[in-house]
């Protein structure tokens, strides 16, 4: 089925949607901005997925923070929408289930048994393994050396060329293609070399936007819609099977070869380490399942190529302001380029947080609940039901940030002594919270500051006039039309 077929499907779909939205909102909720709302309008912005994000978070405010979407009877697309830090934390820390629910294994079946869908004990098992081999001391020398090797020997001859010869460059592509390499050491010890001056192919790469793209379709769609289009191979389920194959294809290769080595390396990666994890500390693990290895290490690679990329690629953009990025030099100038002295820099760790806030990698976060509950907010939820936390949506509450909630203002995040401010989890929540939060964390901050030091102390971008920045709909805050620069050396 083509793209305008899907279409076809789709949108008296999401127009029952929006009205059903709208109206319930009116009626039950009665806020300010749904009052003046007709079914149109609403229709329209549903089909407009820049557009959504926005009016998600309009509808947000006018509903003290939670309110309730109804959809098509029989459908399953009934939803609890909250970006209440109180709910937040209740059901990410206080309350914590190990449990996702059944529905969120069935969207995220691409990703098999790693630690993004995995549940209950083989959670816990992934849980305190990944954060072993996060903490290894030669897997944390590995991300350094790789990130330091990658932009000396691929970032900057490519920024220079395209410096020397004055063309214009996707941004968004550039730091996908560099993520990718990186984290595809990291994770699997091979280098793609998807960065160089060629520009070639990236075959993974495509294939984790279609999956990604279809996951988030996937949360629109009713169950028994997007299986029988999988089944049959239509629409982006189509994509979603063509990326499975290739993900299946890349990882036969890559473990089989790991397989021949006769001993665990000095220098280990993340397959290195699955391969050789002992069974008897964590029972569930399975080093000697292929499928397995696999399932795991993609979860990683996919979440370390895309959510980094993605929030260098906003980070760029908004530091676009003169001021911000005289700042960032003027904390530069008497810092080396060593990991460790990357820690002083708390303006640029500031202009990091505060472009996450507002355009997070991950825009929106899935819950159900295992049993009944009563959230702080008041409202009621049945087991298995369905919340979404629209992570965009809490960067932008005036009730949570402030009046100026919509401003880019790295200042917030600096205390009056100067020195970073910590924002709890259930407010800022690009890094999840509770049990669940990121494993990476520390590495996806020190890797975006590597990135950043080495690009602004050696370059200025440009970003090119007229063209259209908006989110590609996908579970990845993305650019729909990427980020067009020209590339100038900073003398």
């Amino acid at each position: 089925m083509s793209m305008i077929g899907l279409f076809g499907v789709l949108i008296p779909f999401i127009l029952f949607l929006a009205f059903q939205c709208s109206f319930l909102c009116k009626k039950s909720l009665g806020g300010p901005i749904l009052k003046n709302w007709p079914f149109l309008d609403a229709s329209r912005n549903a089909l407009q997925y820049p557009r959504v994000l926005d009016w998600i978070a309009e509808v947000h405010e006018a509903n003290d923070l939670t309110f309730v979407f109804k959809g098509p009877w029989f459908s399953g697309t009934d939803r609890l929408f909250t970006v209440d830090p109180r709910n937040i934390n209740h059901m990410l820390s206080s309350n914590f289930a190990k449990s996702k629910g059944p529905e969120f294994k069935k969207i995220f079946d691409i990703l098999g048994d790693g630690i993004v869908s995995a549940d209950m004990e083989l959670w816990e098992d992934l849980r305190k393994s990944g954060h072993a081999l996060f903490h290894h001391q030669n897997f944390l020398k590995l991300s350094v050396s790789s990130t330091s090797s990658k932009l000396n020997d691929d970032l900057v001859p490519f920024l220079d060329k395209a410096a020397e010869k004055k063309i214009i460059i996707d941004l968004q592509d550039v730091f996908q293609r560099f993520m990718f390499d990186t984290a595809s050491i990291l994770m699997t010890g091979y280098d793609p070399m998807s960065l160089s001056i060629e520009m070639p192919k990236v075959e993974f790469g495509e294939a984790a936007d279609f999956a990604e793209e279809a996951i988030f379709y996937r949360h629109l769609k009713p169950v028994i819609l997007w299986r029988l289009q999988n089944l049959i191979g239509v629409g982006i389920e189509r994509k979603m099977r063509t990326a499975s194959a290739i993900f299946n294809s890349t990882f036969a290769k890559i473990i089989s070869s790991r397989r021949k080595e006769e001993k665990e390396p000095a220098i280990i990666n993340a397959v290195t380490y699955y391969m050789n994890v002992d069974t008897t500390k964590y029972k569930l693990l399975k080093p000697g399942n292929d499928t397995f290895i696999r399932d795991v290490v993609l979860s990683l690679l996919v979440a370390g190529r895309d959510t980094t990329s993605s929030a260098l690629t906003w980070f760029f953009w908004l530091s676009k302001h003169p001021q911000v990025m005289t700042k960032i030099r003027q904390e530069m100038i008497n810092t080396k380029f060593d990991p460790t002295d990357l820690e002083t820099l708390v303006y640029l760790h500031a202009a990091l947080s505060e472009s996450m806030r507002l355009y997070p990698p991950v825009p929106f976060n899935h819950k159900s609940p295992s049993k009944s509950d009563v959230l702080p907010s008041g409202h009621k939820v049945e087991a298995e039901s369905k919340i979404v936390i629209c992570i965009y949506a809490l960067g932008r509450m005036r009730s949570v940030w402030g009046e100026d909630a919509s401003d880019f203002k790295p200042e917030r995040w600096i205390s009056e002594n100067g020195g970073l401010k910590h924002e709890p989890s259930s407010k800022f929540l690009v890094f999840n919270a509770g049990p669940r939060t990121c494993l990476g964390k520390h590495l996806a901050l020190l890797q975006m500051k590597m990135v950043a030091v080495e690009i602004i102390q050696k370059y200025d971008f440009e970003v090119v006039e007229g063209q259209k920045i908006e989110p590609v709909p996908s579970i990845i805050l993305r650019m729909k039309h990427g980020l067009k620069v020209t590339v100038s050396k900073n003398i």
